[in-house]
Order: structure tokens, then C-alpha cells, then sequence
């Protein structure tokens, strides 16, 4: 792993904030790698104690920001994933009464250390899948005020945890103060696409990045590039809302973007986009009485590349 900027996991933060000193600033469209390295600290301790209320240390915290020269509001910023690189192990945890399977885990939490070696990950003594490494966790910093790393998301990002943040993927983001600041966390080894638990195979690790500008290009919500799609992100809620806005961004995308025609648009869209739930952490505010449920959706929209040719 080569990289011009090394940022170490002493570095993580536990919210995105305007109000955050940059740890690095960068010309954008030069090229220069970018490496951040990410913490499974909160995760080892909770294993060690077994218990969430001895636990102190932060809770997915996300490294940065990176102030990146020339961005202002409403423009985008283009973050590359070049790589990501594991360590030699992951953790499963169960936390009570989060995630879909709270009511058949019970009261009391659990955790395994996950083994992760010649690209696989040991999930059971019999069972072991691929690695599939991705960042949970990215976003650039709210006009005002903090977003959490945890929930929900928002519209510069945040806990999205979404599988095709990988590496090859580039991240369309959202600028909302000058410089956009940039941070990223929450490495998974590998994750089910909806993340049922509300935890993935989670691990530490570095994700290795570059930043291009789009100026005044603004987006309303992210969106990622993959070598054979494009995906856009839906934030709302109920989820039928959520699902009408990214299919809405999709069809600007098509129709304002690309010159399609409105009623071209609505067809293919019909024949060729597929819509799925991304990750467990919604999109509005949860009760402060219960802050691991989330409310409203994540939800993910992929246009097929070959419709653009």
C-alpha cells in the first residue's frame, strides 16, 4: 500500500462538524493518495468486557477531516476508493435490542472475534466467506451544527453502510461548508447487503482514496459510480419516501443531466433500475429514549451503465 498522506486512527471523531480543524488540506484532481486509517477499538473492549456499559471507547468514530482547496457549497466531492486494506481480524458483535434479529437474540450481548486470513473471513468453525472489504462510514461535514457516525444518515453522508463503497467505487458527496471536510470510518470486511444485525464483520483497517471536485455540480443526497452503475441514495422517511427521492435523483439524473426525455426516462427506469434497502440506520433523528432505532430509510437505486451507451 503506497500513499502521499498517511491519517492515523488517533484521529477519529465520534460526529462530522463544521467546526472541526482540518487534519490535512489538498488540492483536489492531483492525484495524491490519501490513506485513513480506521479503529475496531470499541469493538475489542466490548469483547473483552462484555458488557456496553464499561465500554469507553468511541463508538464508530470516522478519521479526518480532509480540507480539500477550492470547495464551497453546492459544488460535489469525488472520493476514488483505490483499496482497502484488513487487519487480521474482524468482530461480530450483538447488541440488545438493535438490529432485526433483537427479538430472537434476547437481552444479553454477544461477540466474536472473526478470524480473517487469505482473504476470508472464519465466520463459524465450518463457515467462512470472502472478504468483501468497504467503508460504512463517509461523509463531508453538515452546513451547521454535527452529524452523527452512528444515525442517521444525511444528506452529506454518514453511517450508510453500503456494500458498493468499495474499492473501484468513486463517492459522490455533497459540499455544504467551504472545504468540504472529509471523514471516513467503519471499516467492514464483509457485509450482507440491509445488514440485518445492524453490525457487519467489522474490523480495522486503512482505505486508501483520491479527491476530485465537481464544481457546482450540487446533489441533494450522495450517489456512487461503479464500473457498471450508477447508485443513488434515497434518505427519507417513511421509506416509500426515501424511495421516491432516490428515484426521483435518478430520473434528473437522466433527464437534465443527459437530455433524455422525460417519458424516455420513466420507461427505462420501468424495464432497468432496481431499488434495494441500504443500511439499518435511517434518515431522521431517532428517539433520544432510544438512539440505536432508527426512523425513516436508507435506500439505494442502481441504473444500469449500459443505458447510457
Amino acid at each position: 500500500m503506497t500513499v502521499d498522506h498517511l491519517l492515523g486512527k488517533e484521529l477519529g471523531k465520534g460526529a462530522f462538524r463544521a467546526d472541526e480543524e482540518p487534519v490535512l488540506r489538498i488540492a483536489p484532481g492531483t492525484g495524491e493518495r490519501i490513506g485513513f486509517q480506521t479503529s475496531d477499538a470499541w469493538y475489542a473492549q466490548l469483547h473483552e468486557l462484555q458488557a456496553l456499559d464499561r465500554v469507553t471507547e468511541q463508538v464508530n468514530p470516522v478519521t479526518g477531516p480532509v480540507y480539500v482547496e477550492g470547495a464551497e457549497p453546492g459544488d460535489t466531492l469525488a472520493v476514488t476508493v483505490h483499496d482497502i486494506v484488513l487487519g487480521e481480524h474482524g468482530w461480530s458483535v450483538y447488541l440488545p435490542a438493535v438490529g432485526a434479529l433483537q427479538r430472537r437474540m434476547g437481552g444479553e450481548p454477544m461477540t466474536r472475534r472473526v478470524p480473517l486470513e487469505d482473504g476470508f473471513a472464519q465466520l463459524t468453525e465450518t463457515v467462512s466467506v470472502p472478504v468483501a472489504p468497504m467503508i460504512g462510514c463517509i461523509g463531508t461535514a453538515p452546513a451547521e451544527g454535527s452529524a452523527s457516525t452512528v444515525m442517521p444518515s444525511y444528506a452529506g453522508g454518514g453511517n450508510m453502510d453500503l456494500t458498493d463503497c468499495a474499492p473501484g467505487t468513486t463517492v459522490h458527496l455533497p459540499v455544504e461548508v467551504d472545504g468540504a471536510l472529509l471523514s471516513l470510518g467503519d471499516i467492514h470486511a464483509v457485509m450482507a447487503r440491509g445488514e440485518s444485525s445492524f453490525v457487519a464483520i467489522e474490523a480495522a483497517g486503512t482505505a486508501v482514496v483520491t479527491i476530485d471536485l465537481l464544481k457546482a455540480r450540487p446533489l441533494r443526497a450522495p450517489r456512487l459510480e461503479t464500473s457498471g452503475e450508477w447508485l443513488f441514495v434515497g434518505l427519507g422517511d417513511p421509506v416509500q419516501e426515501s424511495i421516491a427521492r432516490g428515484y426521483e435523483d435518478m430520473f434528473d439524473f437522466l433527464v437534465k443531466d443527459h437530455g433524455w426525455s422525460p417519458a424516455d426516462a420513466y420507461v427505462v427506469m420501468s424495464a432497468a433500475a432496481h431499488s434495494e434497502l441500504g443500511g439499518p440506520t435511517g434518515s431522521e433523528q431517532p428517539d433520544p429514549l432510544h438512539p440505536m432505532r432508527p426512523v425513516g430509510a436508507v435506500t439505494v437505486h442502481r441504473l444500469p451503465k449500459s443505458v447510457l451507451a
